[in-house]
């Protein structure tokens, strides 16, 4: 089977110097610092379970994808709190789930979304992340999704650097 070419929408590895030359083997790359435990659901399932969903994993994004994983687009809090009804409203909690069992998240969805191959360069997906003021990054091979770049996933490898600069001594870490 031929691999299909990724749709023109996912950020590929980009030359941080000279074109002509290959990312170094020392860069690290997407797949590096990626989850792969990945938390989705289906263009057909409502707003009630995404809010469930993310409030049970403590997530704030979810990869939609089809039955044979391709990814169809990505919904958000902040998108499951612009099509809810707000707490202040006077509604019984009932009626609020029943209202948002109704909205499939195809409706809200974001569709126009930017992602990542596995081999794009860690700076490279953080410099876009952090320029766009994007908060994930879904990762893919082809069109399938495998997994998804969170700015959570940067914290934690920031802790670990200097978790092992002060391990290591070094005379810039920083100290309590």
């Amino acid at each position: 089977m031929t691999p299909t070419n990724p749709p023109e929408w996912v950020l590929h590895t980009k030359q941080l110097t000279d074109n002509s030359k290959e990312v170094p083997p020392f860069m690290m790359t997407t797949k590096d610092l990626m989850c792969r435990e990945l938390y989705t659901l289906k263009p057909s399932d409502n707003i009630h379970q995404a809010r469930q969903l993310m409030l049970d994993k403590r997530i704030r994004h979810v990869p939609i994808i089809d039955d044979g994983g391709e990814f169809m687009g990505l919904l958000t809090k902040r998108d499951i709190l612009a099509a809810s009804v707000s707490i202040l409203a006077d509604i019984d909690p009932a009626e609020r789930d029943e209202l948002e069992t109704s909205i499939p998240i195809n409706k809200v969805m974001i569709t126009d979304i930017t992602a990542a191959e596995e081999d794009t360069s860690l700076y490279e997906a953080a410099k876009f992340m952090l320029e766009q003021k994007h908060g994930c990054l879904p990762v893919l091979q082809g069109s399938k999704l495998v997994g998804i770049l969170t700015e959570a996933d940067f914290v934690r490898f920031a802790i670990y650097l200097m978790d092992l600069m002060e391990n290591l001594g070094h005379p810039s870490a920083i100290k309590e």
